[in-house]
């Protein structure tokens, strides 16, 4: 059973920032191509961002230019820089690998006052 765990979100006000970090309790980790996902109330789960084991990136155009995805193989962990917040950016955060294989976990919650 793998377990995803994300952390570090938290309420900022528009034009702030956060990281998120989402840890994989899975050693096959680093070959998978992860992404951060969202989901905002009433509104279904959308991807967000993905990024390869080798370091590729692909960025939804809502994102582009604010948010920056990472990974550290060693840690099996990625991470989500997110600069330039906006109120439209409030949700719930979660990683999954791309397309989705695993369960998810809790999420993290990021609300962006304005």
């Amino acid at each position: 059973q793998v377990q995803l765990v994300e952390s570090g979100g938290g309420l900022v006000q528009a034009g702030g920032s956060l990281r998120l970090s989402c840890t994989v309790s899975r050693s096959s980790f680093s070959i998978r191509v992860m992404g951060w996902y969202r989901q905002a109330p009433g509104n279904e789960r959308q991807l967000v961002a993905t990024i390869t084991g080798g370091g590729f990136t692909y960025y939804v155009d809502s994102v582009k230019g604010r948010f920056t995805i990472s990974r550290e193989n060693a840690k099996n962990t990625v991470y989500l820089q997110m600069n330039s917040l906006r109120p439209e950016d409030t949700a719930v955060y979660y990683c999954n690998t791309h397309p989705i294989l695993w369960s998810w976990g809790q999420g993290t919650q990021v609300t962006v006052s304005s």
